[in-house]
């Protein structure tokens, strides 16, 4: 059973990833831009929901018989990225009902860290219906007899994951976005559904990758003391080392 979930999570992990690229392309845009319509060669990005859903390749434009470069993100990258972080959740999850909340949430995550690592933006319309759904299913997954988690400490992760990025918004807002704050109620919700260890094992991780990240840049002289970096990645990087810790030390 497990070596099937986890073939499993791998096969979705690539199937999902391979529609991100197109996806990050499109909402890789500064606050108060509508969201990109056309590939980077002008030609208008159609296909399924509005030319949201397929790869980032525009089969509109040929030149001797072959088509416009790949846009965006790396496909195979994004495919990877996602396939390996679904393996690992399923791995370390088993079987439980909250797995499946894990595998539709992972490809939403690697969407957002690759737009805020783009833009420096988390749009709202992941980040919120992120949180929502999050919330809502695991709400569903608390009544089966096989989860691991409670619901109410998963709402209980979502507002004092997001209470403390608020703090830290009000404190230093030019080095900390609300979007930030919007992306914790997900993560919080999530890490929150295997108790508060879970909440601290992430949120700490979250801040230490960031952190060691920066210090990085700037000893290697790539950024200055005053640099804004995207936040997002790591944030997400730290809610799924709380995920892994806390599915592993569930019962």
């Amino acid at each position: 059973m497990g070596v099937l979930l986890i073939a499993v999570a791998v096969v979705w992990g690539v199937g999902a990833g391979l529609l991100v690229p197109r996806a990050a392309h499109r909402f890789s845009v500064e606050a108060g831009q509508p969201w990109r319509a056309e590939c980077p060669g002008g030609h208008p990005i159609t296909g399924a929901f509005g030319g949201w859903v397929g790869r980032a390749r525009c089969p509109a434009a040929r030149t001797g018989g072959v088509r416009c470069a790949a846009y965006g993100p790396s496909t195979p990258v994004a495919a990877g990225v996602t396939a390996v972080v679904c393996a690992a959740l399923a791995a370390v999850t088993g079987p439980r009902p909250e797995v499946a909340v894990w595998l539709l949430a992972a490809p939403v995550g690697v969407l957002l860290a690759l737009v805020d690592q783009r833009v420096h933006r988390l749009p709202d319309v992941l980040t919120l219906p992120l949180a929502a759904l999050t919330a809502l299913l695991l709400g569903g997954a608390a009544l089966l007899p096989a989860a691991a988690g409670s619901w109410p400490g998963a709402l209980l992760g979502a507002l004092a994951l997001a209470g403390v990025y608020f703090l830290l918004f009000v404190v230093n807002p030019t080095g900390l976005g609300f979007g930030d704050v919007k992306l914790a109620l997900g993560l919080g919700a999530a890490l929150g559904w295997y108790g508060w260890p879970a909440v601290v094992a992430g949120g700490v991780a979250g801040l230490l990758y960031g952190g060691c990240y920066g210090l990085g840049l700037i000893l290697l002289r790539r950024a200055g003391r005053g640099a804004v970096m995207p936040l997002g990645p790591f944030m997400l990087g730290g809610a799924f080392t709380g995920l892994l810790l806390g599915a592993s030390a569930a019962p």
